[in-house]
């Protein structure tokens, strides 16, 4: 492996996990999306939803040997592992939902603590019962000793910045969880004219940025300072939506009641990935977010997965400071693991 300037060391907090495996269900419910795997071509299975295929997945996603040969021909030290979107179970019944994210955060949990020098794991709760996902989270952290939370941008299409959440944010803030937002049924998709995996590159973005949005306009940054979240997809597209939203914020009194620190700061706290698939809009993010606050992340391992993470980040020309914050300092700060989690 030919090392690049970043390639000793990157943490990469966008990974996803999908077992092998889903147990039987167990529940009363007619009609459950419940996910189970049926076999494919070598090497794949198919992740089954209402007995249609949703998406056909690699070993990349269970097996561990595989996903560290492929971490190190990447320089890829650490990947933060978080659940497929589609399994955080939202649209289930909360009893229902509570035993898939059991079963998943176990699952991740085993594969953190075979390899807990390359792996750190992000657990799923089930929001749709807001004590149900506090005491998951709780379970995850404490008992399992997971890194934080995965959460979609909406929850049955109330997004996360309601109201409703707030005893839930200020628990993770409590438990010194890292929080990422993943784009999930995005607003939008019947305005998209062309095959169907358009979702993930037109309209994840815009999700991405309401559901930030909505944060910063509920207050909820404000309420609970501590909190470490990180946004998905370079924060989708917050940072466009941000001079608009400072715009309004200097012109309607009403909107400053609600935030009463300015857009632009306030945001300064969310961390964001570098999954932007181009140096200008990395630049972007840099300049927007700063450079403590960006991460590399790669969406590994479905196909709109940023290939070689190290070269991206080469492609930038950092200093070696802010090379080494954006590839490893900033993520460990944001997991809270070591030295870089007291700075």
């Amino acid at each position: 492996m030919t090392l690049r300037r970043c390639g000793c060391g990157a943490v990469d907090v966008h990974a996803h996990f999908i077992p092998k495996t889903f147990p039987r269900y167990a529940g009363s419910a007619i009609s459950a999306r419940w996910p189970s795997m049926a076999p494919a071509q070598e090497c794949h299975q198919h992740v089954m939803l209402d007995d249609k295929i949703y998406r056909t997945v690699s070993h990349q996603c269970w097996e561990p040997a595989v996903r560290l040969a492929d971490m190190d021909g990447t320089g890829v030290e650490r990947q933060v592992l978080s659940p497929m979107p589609e399994l955080l179970a939202y649209w289930l019944d909360a009893a229902d939902a509570r035993e898939m994210c059991r079963f998943l955060n176990e699952s991740v949990a085993g594969m953190v603590a075979a390899n807990p020098a390359r792996f750190s794991g992000l657990a799923a709760v089930p929001l749709q019962d807001v004590d149900a996902a506090i005491h998951e989270l709780e379970y995850a952290v404490k008992t399992l000793h997971l890194a934080g939370v995965e959460i979609g941008t909406n929850i049955n299409d109330v997004v996360i910045g309601d109201a409703r959440y707030d005893p839930f944010f200020e628990a993770a803030e409590a438990l010194g969880a890292a929080v990422f937002v993943h784009p999930l049924r995005p607003a939008g998709k019947n305005r998209l004219v062309g095959p169907p995996m358009l979702e993930q590159a037109l309209a994840f973005p815009g999700e991405t940025g309401l559901a930030a949005a909505s944060l910063l306009t509920a207050g909820t940054l404000g309420r609970y300072p501590r909190l470490r979240i990180a946004l998905s997809h370079g924060g989708g597209s917050l940072h466009a939506l941000l001079p608009r939203l400072q715009q309004a914020w200097r012109a309607f009194p009403a909107l400053r009641k609600t935030m009463p620190v300015s857009p632009a700061e306030a945001a300064q706290a969310f961390y964001v990935d570098n999954l932007v698939y181009d140096r200008h809009a990395t630049a972007q993010l840099l300049r927007v977010f700063g450079r403590t606050q960006v991460m590399v992340g790669t969406d590994y391992p479905f196909a709109i997965m940023e290939t070689d993470p190290c070269g991206r980040l080469d492609e930038c020309e950092l200093d070696e400071e802010t090379l080494d914050l954006v590839a490893r300092t900033n993520a460990l700060r944001w997991l809270g693991i070591g030295a870089a989690a007291s700075h």
